[in-house]
């Protein structure tokens, strides 16, 4: 093993520490690997950069592009639609229908926004069916996986397998469509065991009944009274800092109710429904000059008849709220809703509220005027889960311009009439001339954290093949499981892209496995296309954890799931996808080529 072998394993050691740990984020793990690399002399300060030139880098962004013109042209809401109501009152129809439509639909747009896309729907639906979400959103994230396989666009691991294997003249590269074959047998694989087995193991949690019943936040709600001496008298509600309180509306002493933001001067006797732990109320209503409201005409924890209503709003994946707290977003009075409850890493809080930093996930269940709640959804950071986004707030008249677009340059990449990134940029190019989204919102559409987490790890993939490493790891597999025919060194490739995929973002898995997998092929005179498509598929398999892919993450807070809920379910998933792999693969893809 020569030193640059050592540097190079020293190097992918600390990032897997670091990807696994989370401590920094993932795209800034990427960047110090790209810098160490750089400074140990392993690559060349051109091959350090080259990844944000690199056409999987420009597709990858061309891809979220198309999606985000997709999403605000109510395509994809009007396809939600149709589907769902196809599915009727029956349940296994529905989960059917659920996966068919975000696996084709995760094929031609990334699959993190085809979830965003179909989760309030499905949730929805869930509450109408009065069945659990739990049982319906598993489904929606792994097919969306699934369904990524079908084309050369469907994932970042296909667009970065197709640019690492064009290093490779000797090797013909990915057509469109050359992953269609084991994409639909591992979509329908899928659907099947979700069907038959799968949805048996599902949880029921969070009855799809309603919010009131998902939330038991009655027992955290109190009604206190401004008192004679209190200092708040004569003070606008909305300038009050009222601490660890959670005033959800005001009963004046007029007999008039109003919201937190109302510029209503208080007075000695109105009440204020609030929202807080026992501890936290005993503590601030001393301060305050607050006490218990007695039993009377108006002491039964008023409601408003229709003027306030809850919905359930979960953070979206390109959410600028990520990471900060309510206090910090300044949530109630930019937004004019009171937070009741954060569904956060598995646990319902109901105390504190102000102070949990929010994380990608994380679910809130909000009180406030319809109004409001409609401003909300309009508000990228947030995607509401209480009704189907309204189609009126998206661009319709620019939906067939947009799916002309769209199947013009599929025309295109089929044929061969322009590369596939040019394709796709010329694409995104003609999205934003036509209107379907402007240029701020081509933007707000990328997911920056993947580009930079890309563009950072493909030197990696340069490093490993110009020192050797990834010739040495390929080595060191095929003495060790070889003899044993390249059905089971593919095997073996297949499982440590899976294992990998599950603890670190399954680009920066496929570009780590890719080129070994293509120099095992190479030893064994077997055809490396096979090899890879093998790497693609295992990269697509993050079904044991939540962390595992973003898709996961995003039905963690709604779905109310449970970390050992993905295992429980995916370990199933994974033993029989890689059976259908092995026992299908080598028919679709001969491991010899001419056999």
């Amino acid at each position: 093993m020569t030193t640059d072998s050592i540097l190079i394993f020293v190097i992918l050691g600390i990032s897997l520490v670091l990807f696994i740990s989370e401590k920094i984020r993932v795209d800034l793990v990427a960047l110090m690997v790209l810098v160490a690399l750089t400074l140990t002399g392993l690559i060349t300060p051109e091959e350090a950069f080259s990844g944000f030139a690199s056409p999987a880098v420009i597709t990858v962004w061309a891809v979220f592009i198309i999606s985000g013109a997709l999403t605000r042209s109510g395509v994809a809401d009007v396809i939600a639609r149709l589907i769902l109501r196809l599915a009727g009152q029956n349940q296994i129809r529905l989960i059917v229908l659920i996966m068919l439509t975000v696996g084709v639909m995760s094929a031609f747009m990334n699959n993190i926004g085809a979830v965003a896309i179909l989760l309030p729907a499905v949730v929805s639906v869930a509450r109408e069916m009065k069945i659990s979400p739990s049982k319906l959103l598993i489904p929606l994230a792994w097919a969306s996986l699934m369904g990524g396989n079908i084309t050369l666009i469907g994932t970042p691991p296909n667009i970065l397998a197709s640019s690492i294997l064009s290093n490779y003249p000797e090797i013909p590269n990915f057509e469109f469509f050359d992953f269609a074959p084991m994409g639909i047998i591992v979509l329908f694989t899928g659907i099947l065991y979700i069907v038959f087995v799968g949805r048996h193991l599902l949880p029921v949690r969070t009855p799809g009944t309603g919010l009131s019943q998902d939330y038991p936040i009655r027992e955290y709600l109190s009604e206190v009274q401004v008192q004679d001496d209190s200092p708040l008298l004569g003070r606008a509600i909305k300038e009050i800092d009222w601490g660890e309180l959670n005033i959800l509306h005001i009963d004046a002493l007029a007999g008039e109710l109003l919201d937190p933001q109302s510029d209503h001067l208080l007075e000695s006797g109105d009440r204020l429904l609030v929202e807080a732990s026992a501890e936290a109320l005993l503590e601030t209503s001393q301060t305050l000059g607050l006490a218990p409201a007695p039993d009377g005409d108006r002491g039964n924890l008023r409601t408003p008849d229709g003027s306030l209503k809850l919905a359930e709003v979960v953070l979206a994946p390109k959410s600028n709220s990520i990471g900060k707290t309510l206090s910090q977003l300044n949530f109630r009075v930019r937004n004019g809703l009171s937070v009741l409850a954060i569904r956060h890493e598995g646990t319902t809080l109901f105390s504190r509220l102000a102070d949990i930093p929010l994380q990608f996930g994380d679910s809130l269940l909000v009180e406030g005027s319809i109004e409001r709640l409609s401003a909300l959804r309009l508000n990228p950071n947030y995607l509401m889960l209480d009704t189907y986004p309204p189609l009126e707030l998206r661009r319709l008249h620019k939906a067939p311009l947009t799916v002309a677009i769209l199947l013009g340059g599929l025309v295109m990449v089929t044929t061969g009439w322009l590369p596939v990134p040019v394709t796709l940029l010329l694409g995104a190019i003609l999205m934003v001339l036509s209107g379907a989204l402007s240029m701020d919102e081509a933007y707000q559409s990328i997911e920056w954290k993947s580009v930079f987490l890309i563009a950072g790890m493909l030197p990696m993939g340069i490093a490993m093949e110009k020192t050797g490493t990834a010739q040495l790891m390929a080595d060191w597999i095929v003495e060790l499981i070889g003899n044993w025919g390249p059905l089971a060194v593919l095997v073996g490739i297949y499982l440590m892209t899976g294992l990998l995929t599950e603890v670190m973002s399954n680009a920066a898995a496929t570009v780590l496995v890719t080129p070994i997998a293509i120099d095992a092929a190479f030893r064994l005179g077997a055809d490396p296309r096979a090899f890879v498509i093998g790497v693609v598929l295992a990269a697509s398999t993050s079904f044991l954890m939540p962390i595992g892919h973003q898709v996961n993450v995003i039905i963690f807070g709604p779905g109310g799931y449970k970390f050992s809920d993905y295992t429980r379910v995916g370990v199933f998933l994974n033993i029989l996808l890689l059976l259908v792999v092995i026992l299908t693969l080598p028919l679709v893809w001969p491991l010899y080529p001419g056999n």
